[in-house]
Formats: C-alpha cells, sequence, structure tokens
C-alpha cells in the first residue's frame, strides 16, 4: 500500500539499482567516518609541517566533529524540506572541493577553518543517507539489512581511519589523507545522479533559522566546555561556555515546542523507544571512540609500532562492527531488540572493563580480542538502535530522525575522546619525573605522552630512558582509571536499555504503538 507514490520512489527502482543505491550512500558514511579519525596519525606530521601551536592542533583535531554534531539536525531538517539528493550531491561535490583546501592549507589558521568547512559539508552527508535509505527500501527486513550495512560503515569508518591513514602517511605527505576524498566523491556524484531517488517532505514549512544559530552554538559551546574543562580543569572560561551552551540549547527546546514546522520535532522524545535508543547510541560510540583512539597512542608511543601496523592491530575492531551489524537486524527479530542493544553495550562494557588488565607489555592475543568484542558490541547496539530510531518517526520526518541518530553518533565520538581522553590526562599528568630532569623538560613531558617521548631525547639516554618508562606506566595507569569509568556507565546503560527498550520491535511500518 505505501510502496506506489507519485514521487519515483523504491518499486521504481530495480532490484539491484536499490543496492547499486545503497552502496553510494555507504561510500559517503564511510569516507565521513574515515575523516574524523584519519587526522590521528597525521598530527606529527602536520605539526612539524604548520607549526601550530597546543590550542590550534586540538581546534585542528576536533573543530570537524564539533561543527557536523551542532549541524546534523539543521541539515537533516533542510534535506527534508529541499530534498535529501539534491543535498546530499551538493554536500558531496562541497566535500570534493574542500578537501583539496585542506590537503594544501599552509597556515594552522587556514588550516582550522578548512576542516570547519568540511565539518558544513559532512554535515549534508550523514542525515541525507539514512533518510535515503527509508525511502529507498520499503520492506521492513530489507530495509534492516541496509541499515546494518550503513552502521557498519560508520561504526567501521571510525576504526579504519588509522588503518588508511598509516598506509598514506608511510607513502606519501600528510595532504595525501584529505585528496583521497576526491576520487571517492567524483563516483558518488555521477552515480548518485543516475541512481538515487528524490525524497522530500511534502509540506515542510520554512527552515528556521534562529533554531540553526542555537543548536550549532549549544552544541559547540558545550563540548568545548567539556574537553577545556578536561584538560586544563575548571576555569572561568569553561563555566562561561558551559552556561552559554546550556542557554542556547534550552532555548533551542523551547523554540521548537512553539514553532508551527519545527526543525526537531520535540514530541519525537515523548516515545520511550526513541530516546532510549537515542541514548543507548551515544554511549555505545562514545564507548567504541574513546577505546580506539586511546589504543592508537598506546600502540604506537607504548609498545613503539609503526603508524600503519598499530592501524591495522587496530583492524578486529572494523571486522567485529561489519559482521555484527549486518546480523543485528536478524538478531532483533529472532531474540529482542531489547536483548540485543542490551547485549551490545554490556560487551563494550565489558571490554573497557578488561583494558584494566592490559599492562605495557601486554601480548596482541588479549588487545586483539578486546577490540573484536568492542566492534561486535558496536555493531549489535548501533544499527539496531539506528534501526528503531527510523522505525518509530513518520516517513517524512526521516529526515530529521536520522539526524538525531547522526547527531547521537558524532557527539558520542567527540565525547568519546574528550571525556575519556580527560581522565587519561588527568591521570597521566601528575607522574613524578627523574631528578635530574630540566624544569622545561619535564613540563613538555607531564603534557602529553607523546611530548614526553620527545622531550627524553634531549636527554642523556640513561635518565631519557627513565623518564620514557614512567610516562608510558602513568599512561597506562590513565589508561586504566577511563576504561573502568567507561565500562560502569556502559553496563549502567545496558541495564537501562533493558527496561526502556520493553516491547520494543523491529517490523513493518511504526513500531510506536508501544507506549
Amino acid at each position: 500500500m505505501t510502496a506506489r507514490r507519485s514521487t519515483p520512489t523504491a518499486t521504481e527502482l530495480s532490484r539491484p539499482g536499490r543496492w547499486f543505491a545503497l552502496a553510494v550512500l555507504v561510500l559517503a558514511v564511510l569516507l565521513v567516518a574515515v575523516d574524523a579519525t584519519v587526522l590521528g596519525l597525521a598530527t606529527p606530521f602536520l605539526s612539524e609541517d604548520l607549526k601550530p601551536t597546543g590550542t590550534q592542533l586540538l581546534w585542528i583535531g576536533d573543530v570537524y566533529s564539533f561543527v557536523i554534531a551542532g549541524l546534523l539536525v539543521s541539515m537533516g531538517s533542510l534535506g527534508d524540506r529541499i530534498g535529501r539528493k539534491k543535498l546530499l550531491l551538493t554536500g558531496a561535490t562541497a566535500f570534493g572541493l574542500v578537501s583539496v583546501l585542506n590537503a594544501y592549507a599552509t597556515s594552522p589558521e587556514l588550516m582550522i577553518v578548512a576542516r570547519a568547512l568540511l565539518g558544513v559539508a559532512g554535515a549534508t552527508l550523514m542525515p541525507s543517507t539514512l533518510a535515503l535509505i527509508r525511502n529507498i527500501f520499503h520492506d521492513a527486513r530489507e530495509r534492516s539489512v541496509a541499515i546494518g550495512i550503513w552502521g557498519a560503515a560508520a561504526s567501521a569508518g571510525a576504526a579504519v581511519g588509522p588503518v588508511v591513514g598509516g598506509f598514506l602517511l608511510e607513502h606519501f605527505w600528510w595532504g595525501s589523507v584529505f585528496l583521497i576524498n576526491l576520487p571517492v566523491m567524483a563516483v558518488l556524484v555521477v552515480v548518485g545522479l543516475k541512481l538515487l531517488p528524490e525524497s522530500k517532505n511534502p509540506a515542510p514549512g520554512p527552515w528556521d533559522l534562529a533554531s540553526v544559530g542555537l543548536s550549532l552554538i549549544g552544541i559547540i559551546a558545550m563540548v568545548y566546555a567539556i574537553k577545556e574543562g578536561a584538560v586544563h580543569g575548571a576555569s572561568w572560561g569553561v563555566g562561561a561556555a558551559a552556561v552559554v551552551g546550556l542557554g542556547a540549547l534550552a532555548w533551542f527546546v523551547r523554540r521548537q515546542l512553539t514553532l508551527a514546522s519545527p526543525l526537531l520535532d520535540m514530541h519525537l522524545f515523548r516515545n520511550r523507544g526513541f530516546s532510549a535508543a537515542v541514548l543507548a547510541d551515544l554511549l555505545t560510540i562514545l564507548g567504541l571512540a574513546g577505546l580506539v583512539f586511546f589504543l592508537s597512542q598506546y600502540l604506537q608511543l607504548v609498545q613503539g609500532r609503526r603508524p600503519l601496523e598499530a592501524g591495522l592491530a587496530e583492524l578486529p575492531a572494523a571486522i567485529g562492527a561489519v559482521v555484527a551489524g549486518l546480523l543485528a537486524g536478524r538478531a532483533a527479530r529472532r531474540f529482542s531488540v531489547r536483548a540485543v542493544v542490551s547485549g551490545g553495550l554490556a560487551a563494550i562494557g565489558a571490554a573497557l572493563g578488561a583494558i584494566t588488565l592490559v599492562g605495557q607489555n601486554t601480548g596482541y592475543p588479549l588487545l586483539g580480542a578486546i577490540l573484536l568484542v568492542v566492534g561486535v558490541g558496536a555493531g549489535l547496539a548501533f544499527t539496531v538502535t539506528a534501526d528503531v530510531i527510523l522505525s518509530t518517526v513518520p516517513k517524512e520526518q526521516a529526515g530529521s530522525a536520522s539526524a538525531v541518530s547522526e547527531t547521537a553518533y558524532e557527539l558520542g565520538a567527540a565525547l568519546g575522546i574528550a571525556l575519556l581522553g580527560s581522565i587519561v590526562t588527568g591521570v597521566y599528568r601528575g607522574f613524578p619525573t627523574p631528578e635530574e630532569t630540566p624544569g622545561p623538560v619535564a613540563d613538555a613531558a607531564h603534557e602529553s605522552l607523546g611530548g614526553a617521548v620527545e622531550a627524553a631525547s634531549e636527554l642523556p639516554a640513561a635518565t631519557g630512558a627513565e623518564l620514557v618508562a614512567a610516562a608510558q606506566r602513568a599512561f597506562v595507569d590513565g589508561l586504566h582509571t577511563a576504561s573502568s569509568i567507561g565500562a560502569v556507565v556502559l553496563v549502567a546503560t545496558a541495564v537501562a536499555a533493558w527496561f526502556l527498550l520493553r516491547g520494543q520491535r523491529l517490523e513493518d511500518g511504526a513500531p510506536a504503538a508501544h507506549h
């Protein structure tokens, strides 16, 4: 009944055509996800070239995720209004062009602006992809498989970033991590023009610019406050940013409740399943991103692996995410949504708990197993929650709903690195340096583990080795503390999800009747 519409829809896409269209969408998601982590390994090379200050370096790393997180809801809603295909292809073209600006940036300031613009383009890609899946696949089971493939690409992309980055950096200069976007985006635009159906909300109402501004300011200010607070402790600036962020978000929510055609329909959150799925989404990615980010540093700076080797060592997380993502929909129908989501969250919690057993010389089998379990947990929880979020809303609002799912994803990634990172840094900073270490060297060593390894090279060999060993011990201690806190949070969320997702099912149509 729902299949026949006035616009060309899935029914007119031949069977293989649908899956080709999905391949194009997955390509876009993979690229946005890879771009969030690919820069991690390139940072040392980029620092040498552009000589950014510590703060500028943080902004180069984070501004991309911040801007994406701040704009997703607005872009999802814009896609519902002007057409999701149009927004996706415009965004893809912009993403390709801005990548060139990133690759050839000549100063830290230009690099920060280029990364921010890349975030704006990335924000147009993510919500359109999930909303188009909703419109291309009408059969609920097929849609589950499609969302599984989409979710696998999103969670695997973050884990593949370091591998791609490691390979490129061993063969080319750091700009190559951006130029790789060009051919992918060209394919996306050419194939997308031909294969993707256009879809939008038939009666969208105006796009409220004030709401766009409020959501952007609110999210960026909040994430900034969390990061700065974590790294430098509480201060007036951090407090002010938190107040501005909370104020803007509160105002955003109030405004949405009064607008005739809101950017984000706040009534969606009245649905218990929808709210629980969004929370589970956020914490799943928080656990995955935090873990992958720190293990990248651990493998390189504590265990002394090369960038490509460290990237490959993290592949079990990607493999686990892909396999679990593909099977998640089937598992949720066979057992239950809550069993699969709670199980996935508990698996990530258990893996984080297992990190407390990792020492400086831990063999790879344990590390590989931990990464595999995290990947499987993320694949299960993330895919099924994305499916629940999409199937609890009317089709016209697919863009706004998928934007909520994406915002949870991007915020989870930024917060995973910011929150767990601050705990690691906080514990790390206190380590005692050998007595004969000069003050400036000790200060540099306390900044970061990378700083300690670099600072040690200026010292006599024995003192240098002692300094590095102390720093590595401190980093591992920080890793233990952050992981145990993360483990407690994820296990608690797994328990909450078990109760909140009671009666939630994946089925044809919207399971919104279970209130």
